[in-house]
């Protein structure tokens, strides 16, 4: 049997029929995808290491209750993003200040928060930022957190991910809309109340 020549879902049921070497199949396909995935959210190479092995992982042992309404890498990016997302709480990544003023003044201004629609996301992903945009990711509906993820992080099209998805180019648009915007809103919120908050409070 060749096995790169089986569809994923075909691979699947391989797999779940007792032969390994399907989800070898699965693994060898996705596995730069997943990495890639992980270390967009960690942004360090060994913890995408670990949490690609812990996605991998807990797929296997999830595969007999795959639902096949969805795609196979639409799951298995899901499992990816909340085990790297696991990681990243269990962690405290090195700080950079949204605190720290504009100028030397005492009075000076507080840094500017990025705009999200005006930036890249790794400039986001920096710090203390990244800690709270992975807290907020895991806590975004399914259907928005799975657009976010392939087109913001994955950085994949809009066009790849309706297809992938089976939406409408207007579907992902909108999820993907409503995605940043509660982002951006709670990383504004969090660093205004980190500002306001009196010295030595955590």
């Amino acid at each position: 049997m060749d096995y790169t020549e089986r569809t994923d879902a075909e691979l699947v049921a391989i797999t779940n029929a007792g032969d390994n070497r399907g989800f070898d199949e699965l693994v060898r396909r996705y596995r730069d995808r997943v990495y890639r995935l992980c270390t967009k959210i960690l942004r360090h190479d060994e913890d995408a290491a670990e949490a690609l092995q812990d996605a991998f992982l807990s797929a296997y042992r999830g595969l007999p209750r795959f639902k096949s309404e969805s795609t196979f890498s639409t799951w298995l990016y899901r499992i990816a993003t909340n085990a790297s997302l696991m990681k990243l709480r269990r962690r405290r990544p090195g700080h950079v200040s949204y605190e720290q003023s504009q100028g030397p003044q005492p009075d000076a201004e507080p840094l500017a928060i990025p705009d999200w629609s005006a930036q890249p996301l790794e400039e986001l992903l920096d710090g203390e930022t990244r800690e709270v945009l992975g807290r907020e990711v895991g806590l975004l509906p399914v259907s928005e957190r799975e657009v976010f993820v392939l087109r913001d992080i994955m950085e994949q099209s809009n066009a790849d991910v309706a297809q992938e998805l089976g939406l409408s180019l207007a579907a992902v648009k909108s999820r993907l809309h409503r995605a940043r915007l509660h982002l951006r809103d709670r990383i504004n919120r969090y660093f205004r109340e980190r500002v306001l908050r009196p010295p030595g409070t955590t």
